[in-house]
């Protein structure tokens, strides 16, 4: 193993392996991943890589030092589905005249990027080293870093793409091996393609780098005409702006693989006459609702903002530490199945180490054993059989034994992103719980007010009845007990 790994070990989708990771530079350690699409709150779906990678984050900069990590995450603010949005939010304002599209674009792009933001720090994330905006990098920048329309001259330059019927298009046939991410064949693609749909095509395989923008859509002065970018180019032009021409990590969801990430490597491969974009890819697996794809025809389609501010899955609200744990209790590349099930489960389990770190007045140093367990492509599952082990011997030992282990279970818990402060309690929840309770006792419904009270107890909010002494009514009070 070299030392330059420092342990650290990644599946590596590019090449379908696990390796020591060796970074290019461990004094500048670079990763990019792809960030929401502003159109819209942000799914649950989309909460899994932001969590992920957010450990990976996390372990790198204890592994290399906070100073030497650079972690962009971008947000995509120019798309199709953004416009839709923006003529269904403000068209009639922009009818009257009142607002340009551009104008309303940014309004839905800057209140989605905001709750964006708001969402994943109640996750417990780290916010990334650099943020940028897909329409920051369209034009050629005065700080001189890399932009969509000059990477789509190079590209024309180098021979690697041609414009037809108002659009310039990436010549997949011009890049020989393309397809190494997906494995995909592209003559495989071409003979089962419907070549007609797209005759001014050299290939039915390539795809738009610049499209042309009518009145109704917002565009850019570009050599081509007033156009957009393609969605591919914008991470391209990101990457390269922060990182370089060829960086360490570049990440993202399963679904990304192809066409996004494929058509990505082909881009900045062939603009800059690299042999890899990045060096190593990673990909999280796919997430289902209950056993099934999430969707909104099937009514399982649930926002992050809705999990952790309305009662709208298992009839409560879920505190992101508890989201973020569920999401964890899988193998980041294994399919996930997010349930109130495991939700119920990962607070109990929160609860416990929670309430045995407790014990502890403050965080020792992380153990050897945390660090390995997320060393090995981030098998946080491993981790969390430590942890819990740890929560046991602060519970069965005494004294000194009790409060090392204690203090290494908080410094766990905070390494991965988890709150290792004084409980936090929605105390309007309680106090109406509290509410409905006494009202189920009124109509001798022993059984749901006990479900309610055993419910508040695995939040850690333990109640105690007992009789107002001067109107001899009956009356509730709760603490916390983790």
């Amino acid at each position: 193993m070299s030392d330059a790994s420092k342990g650290l070990r990644l599946y590596n989708t590019l090449t379908r392996t696990k390796a020591d990771f060796v970074p290019i530079d461990p004094l500048n350690v670079r990763m990019y991943v792809c960030g929401p699409t502003v159109y819209d709150f942000a799914h649950i779906g989309n909460a899994r890589p932001v969590i992920v990678f957010d450990v990976l984050f996390r372990l790198l900069r204890h592994l290399y030092g906070q100073a030497h990590v650079t972690y962009v995450r971008n947000i995509t603010d120019v798309d199709d589905k953004i416009n839709a949005r923006a003529l269904r939010d403000f068209g009639g304002e922009i009818s009257a005249g009142k607002l340009s599209l551009n104008e309303a674009i940014r309004r839905v792009t800057e209140k989605t990027a905001d709750q964006f933001h708001s969402d994943v720090a109640t996750l417990g994330c780290l916010e990334p080293t650099v943020e940028p905006r897909a329409t920051e990098f369209v034009e050629p920048r005065a700080d001189g870093k890399a932009d969509m329309i000059t990477l789509v001259q190079n590209l024309i330059g180098r021979g690697h793409a041609y414009v037809a019927a108002g659009e310039v298009l990436f010549d997949t046939a011009s890049m020989p091996d393309y397809g190494q991410l997906s494995k995909r064949n592209l003559d495989e693609q071409q003979a089962g393609a419907r070549i007609a749909v797209d005759a001014h095509k050299k290939n039915p395989g390539d795809f738009v780098l610049w499209k042309l923008s009518s009145l109704e859509e917002p565009g850019w002065q570009s050599p081509w005409g007033r156009g957009r970018p393609g969605w591919h180019i914008e991470c391209s032009a990101m990457s390269a702006a922060y990182l370089g021409e060829v960086f360490d990590i570049h990440g993202g969801g399963l679904d990304l693989i192809f066409p996004h990430h494929e058509n990505e490597i082909a881009q900045s491969r062939c603009a800059h006459g690299t042999d890899v974009m990045a060096n190593v890819w990673m990909h999280n697996g796919f997430l289902q609702v209950e056993g099934q794809k999430m969707s909104k025809s099937l009514g399982n389609f649930y926002s992050i903002h809705e999990l952790l501010e309305t009662e709208t899955f298992g009839g409560r609200k879920w505190p992101g530490e508890v989201l973020r744990l569920a999401m964890l209790m899988t193998h980041y590349r294994e399919p996930i199945d997010f349930s109130v099930r495991k939700l119920e489960e990962a607070e109990n389990t929160l609860r416990k180490w929670k309430r045995a770190a407790d014990l502890a007045p403050a965080a020792g140093p992380l153990l050897a054993k945390v660090v390995e367990a997320i060393s090995d492509d981030l098998a946080t599952y491993a981790a969390f059989q430590v942890m819990t082990q740890l929560a046991g011997e602060a519970a069965d030992f005494s004294g000194d034994g009790a409060n090392a282990a204690a203090s290494a279970l908080k410094s766990s818990l905070a390494f991965l992103g988890f709150d290792v402060g004084a409980a936090k309690v929605d105390e309007a929840a309680v106090a109406k719980a509290i509410s409905n309770r006494l009202a189920m006792i009124a109509a001798k419904d022993w059984a749901e007010a006990d479900r309610v009270r055993d419910e508040l107890l695995a939040q850690g909010v333990q109640l105690k009845d007992g009789k107002d002494p001067a109107t001899g009514e009956r009356v509730t009070t709760w603490e916390v007990k983790r």
